[in-house]
Parts: C-alpha cells; structure tokens; sequence
C-alpha cells in the first residue's frame, strides 16, 4: 500500500466539525479504497494567546484515527489579520519534525495539499525537504482570492512550478490558474464527490410540515419556498436573494443555512424589506437535515460572486432542486440544461427572473437528481488514487 502525506489546514476539527468536510469525506473515500494509506497532517493556527474561539481551538490540537485516515492537528503560530504572508513559511517549520518523524517510520510516496494557499507553499516545503513529489489542489476562493495578492500569487506559483501535478475543482477554475500563469500542461480536474445514499429526492405530501416542525418555523404546503446554502459572507450574496423576494410571490419562503459575519446585517435587511417573517436563518444544520432542507425547496438560490464548483450545487442536484446562480466558476458544468436551473447575472431582478421561470414551469425532481450521477465519493477517490499514482510513478 502506497502512502500520501496530505497537508490541510481546511478540515473538519472537534472545535468545528463541518468546516472542510467535503476534504475529510475525499480523504475518507480513498482510504476506504485500500491502495493508498492517508495521513492527514491538519495545521491549526494559534494566536501567541488562545482567547475567545481561538480558545476551543487550542483544545481541538488533537491527534486521531478518523475512518481510517490518520489525522495530526498541530499547531502553529498565527498573527490574525496581519500574518497572511508568512502563514506558509509557519505552517511548514511547525510540522517538518512531525513529518520527519513520520516519514522515518514509515515513508511517505507523495506530499499532498488540498487548499493552494497557504497549504500549497507550505507543502512545497515539506515535499522538498523529503525528496518527495507534490500534488496541489485549487478549489475555487484559494486562486480568486489569494491570487488577487502579488505576494500570495508569487508563492502559489513557486509551489505550483514544483509540483509534479495540479489539481482544480471544474474546467473554469483550471483556465482561470493557466491565465494566472500556473502550468496549464498539470493540470488535472478533479470535481467533488457526494453521498448519494444522503442526498437524493426525499418528496413527500407532508414534508414541509414535518421539516417545519423540526426547525421550528412554518412552512406553507404551497407557497414557494427557496434555500440558500452558503457561508454568510459577502461573496455568496445571501443579500441580493433577499432583495429579490420583491419581485416573488408575496408568500415565497427563503432559508438561510449557514453561520457567517454578515447574519445581523441580513436579519436587519430582511426586516427593512418587510420580510423578516419569511426568511429564515436556521444556522449550520446537520448533514442528515440538509438533504430534507433542499428537497422541500423549488429551487437552490446561491448568486455567488466567486465559486469553484460549490458542493451545495451538486447536493441540491442530487436532491432533485434545481439552482439559480451565477456565471462563476463551474457554474456551465454543472447547469447543462434548464432542468438543471438557470444561471443569472448578479443582481435582484434577473435573480427573481431566474426563480419565477422555475416556479412556472419547475422541471421533475428526477430529472434533476439524474445530473449528478456522475459525483460520488468513490468516484472522487478513484480519479484521486489514478492521479497520486501517476504522479509517485
């Protein structure tokens, strides 16, 4: 068995247990298939005094045996706000005696990263300090964001020109890193996976009721009811669904999910607009609630100003709800007829367009759902485990 040393500081910890699930679900996958042993080493960024969060997050410093993956979390030093720069220099001299050690007993084949910054450069470190090739994956806001700043770019393409391999979420993202100037010629797509024994059309007459009942709110039998799935951040545009509820049926019900800075901002807005009685902000909900969530929706509404390719598209795919986002990302790979919703530039108006066009003529939840056959777990793992062999030769 061949062994990969992947290196995230996005992934799931006991202090925050969904934040990088979709990288712990990946890494589950391929260990799960048996040709390659995972070891996930999972920097944790402390500030020289864990107050306030940071102080859960001291406590989450803890090493396990996660679904077969062997997970390391230790820390390094973080200067929050101002520290950006040298993150991937810190992470690196944090975690090289660990990795030796590691590497000592059992050698590694591959060092792997799964975010590009500041993963990937602190990766290259570590790949270069064991002899070892270099996987780096894009996933969408590490290229956007990070590339946006000449010295995040100037470190991302030094690792990206070390690498042995590139990996990047949709074909969109993979274009967008060749005209930032990585090496177009290694990069390979890899899409997300999905639980498709959890996400799947779950329609039935009384769902809503049932699905109101346990988050507590009403949810009209009739009455359009829309979600968004996302961070609450500016980027995701969780404001501009609200302002398009003025141009929908005055009854439409918007969800919320997710936690984000920007939750007081939007309740204030929903009030402002005479709608705080119909949207709601139900938080992070379990992973075995959101399938309900997003099967009791007529649509999936996510006007994103940058994406790779969002898991919560594919997961409203599975669970037959069709989307309305906008032209980022993968967006054109993922809706590939009008079954699959509509895309929609950024602004209320064509937002509320987008969704009435659905409502009138919504397509069948089977057809959606049929969309994302092609994502699973364990085809993610073995377009990863065929990539990793490649690159370790």
């Amino acid at each position: 068995m061949r062994r990969v040393l992947s290196i995230s500081t996005l992934y799931p910890n006991p202090a925050a247990p969904r934040f990088g699930a979709f990288v712990a679900r990946s890494m589950e996958a391929l260990a799960a298939l048996g040709d390659w042993h995972v070891t996930v080493v999972n920097p944790i960024g402390l500030p020289p005094m864990a107050l306030g969060r940071y102080r859960a997050l001291k406590a989450a410093t803890v090493d396990a045996v996660e679904r077969k993956v062997e997970v390391y979390r230790p820390p390094f030093r973080l200067i929050p706000t101002f520290g950006a720069r040298n993150n991937p220099a810190r992470i690196a001299r944090a975690i090289l005696p660990l990795v030796r050690r590691l590497h000592g007993e059992a050698p590694f084949d591959l060092v792997d990263a799964q975010f590009f910054y500041p993963d990937g450069p602190a990766a290259a470190e570590v790949a270069k300090a064991l002899g070892l090739p270099l996987s780096i994956k894009a996933r969408g806001s590490d290229i956007h964001y990070w590339g946006g700043k000449p010295w995040a770019l100037a470190q991302m393409l030094a690792a990206a020109e070390q690498a042995t391999g590139l990996l990047a979420v949709s074909q969109a993202l993979a274009r967008d890193m060749s005209d930032l100037g990585f090496p177009g010629h290694r990069i390979t797509v890899h899409r997300t996976g999905l639980d498709r024994d959890r996400f799947r059309p779950l329609h039935h007459p009384q769902l809503r009721r049932r699905l109101g009942r346990e988050l507590g709110i009403e949810l009209p039998a009739s009455a359009p009811v829309l979600v968004s799935v996302g961070a609450l951040i500016p980027i995701k545009g969780q404001d501009l669904v609200i302002d398009a509820l003025e141009g929908l049926p005055p009854d439409t019900v918007l969800l919320l999910v997710g936690h984000g800075p920007e939750e007081s901002r939007l309740r204030t807005q929903a009030r402002a607009r005479g709608a705080a009685d119909r949207v709601h902000f139900l938080g992070n909900v379990d992973h075995d609630l959101l399938p309900l969530i997003l099967s009791a929706a007529d649509a999936m509404v996510l006007p994103s100003a940058r994406e790779g390719l969002a898991n919560a598209w594919v997961e409203a795919l599975a669970c037959g709800t069709p989307l309305v986002i906008c032209d980022t990302g993968g967006a054109r790979e993922v809706v590939v007829s009008h079954e699959a919703g509509r895309i929609v530039a950024r602004y209320p108006h064509a937002i509320a367009a987008g969704v009435r066009e659905l409502l009138a003529d919504p397509p069948r939840p089977e057809a959606v759902a049929a969309l994302a056959d092609g994502f699973s777990w364990q085809a993610n793992a073995a377009a990863l485990a065929a990539h990793y062999t490649r690159l370790a030769g």
